[in-house]
């Protein structure tokens, strides 16, 4: 689902087809998960094909090979050129894009100046679907932030997510929802958590969870309705007298969440303000403006 044989991918300064692409097997990401990549979406729109929020994407992308010891060459201009002429050569539009920076041979636990970079592309619907999502607490936690920089997007932080959704899917649930060492709500697997209560949305404040871009594109368009966020720790207890939920990432986009635990939420999704945010997010990914939508 993700190439076939006329698929082309950027790999170390060139585009070649993705079939015939190498990695060596002593590498150091693929041993200790030392390498760092992004989740970035294109959207076809009136004006275009466009990348949204490309230089965030790719400034954090720096941001995380900084924090990993990784010496990347290339600037968020040139990564965002690059990924345009991937889409055009794949004949791409709504796009998933996934640039990896992972490292060469190296089985010391050091840094390597053996950097590769790769860029990908391809069709990819929401990861988590359209539909509301039944979501579980885990009984994993995010990383303590002394044990590794939890706002760097690293490969190998992804086992922890791998473990929580495997437990939530196990347990009938469709997604897991995740604490910090102090058992205070942290995010989930892949997308970060907001709940709404009297209008008002609740979310974790950052040092303990992925500084996730679509989560500051919440923050702007909650500005432009004119609905309050509060960032602050909570337990779970609290998002069971919630009134909403949802989750929001680049992959994900925003989607709801109709049950916590046993908990059903009691308000009517369509009815809330994350509903509208929903919409709006969809609006301002696109850059449709249409006249007669009920937003």
């Amino acid at each position: 689902m993700y190439f076939n044989e006329q698929t082309v991918v950027f790999l170390d300064g060139e585009f070649i087809r993705a079939s015939d692409a190498k990695v060596g097997l002593y590498n150091q990401t693929m041993h200790y998960g030392n390498g760092v990549f992004e989740g970035i979406r294109s959207y076809d729109t009136p004006d275009g094909t466009r990348i949204f929020k490309a230089k965030e994407h790719f400034d954090r992308l720096h941001y995380s090979a900084k924090m990993m010891h990784i010496d990347l060459k290339y600037s968020s201009e040139e990564l965002e050129k690059l990924s345009y002429e991937l889409l055009e050569k794949n004949n791409l539009k709504d796009a998933y894009i996934r640039p990896l920076v992972y490292l060469g041979e190296n089985m010391s636990l050091t840094p390597t100046n053996k950097v590769h970079i790769v860029i990908m592309a391809w069709e990819w619907g929401k990861y988590l679907g359209d539909n509301m999502l039944k979501v579980c607490l885990s009984s994993y936690q995010r990383p303590n932030p002394k044990s590794c920089h939890v706002e760097a997007k690293v490969v190998g932080h992804y086992t922890n997510s791998i473990l929580a959704t495997t437990e939530a899917k196990a347990k009938g649930f469709d997604e897991a929802l995740l604490t910090d060492m102090n058992d205070n709500i942290a995010e989930g697997p892949g997308a970060n958590f907001f709940f709404e209560k009297d209008g008002k949305f609740v979310t974790a404040p950052l040092g303990n969870i992925l500084a996730g871009i679509t989560r500051a594109t919440v923050f702007e368009l909650a500005k432009d309705l004119g609905f309050e966020v509060e960032e602050r720790y909570f337990k779970a207890s609290e998002i069971e007298t919630a009134d909403t939920a949802f989750f929001c990432g680049t992959a994900a986009e925003v989607v709801g969440i109709e049950q916590f635990n046993d908990y059903k939420f009691p308000m009517n999704w369509e009815d809330t303000n994350a509903r509208m945010i929903q919409r709006r997010y969809k609006l301002r990914v696109s850059k449709n403006e249409y006249e007669n939508l009920h937003i």
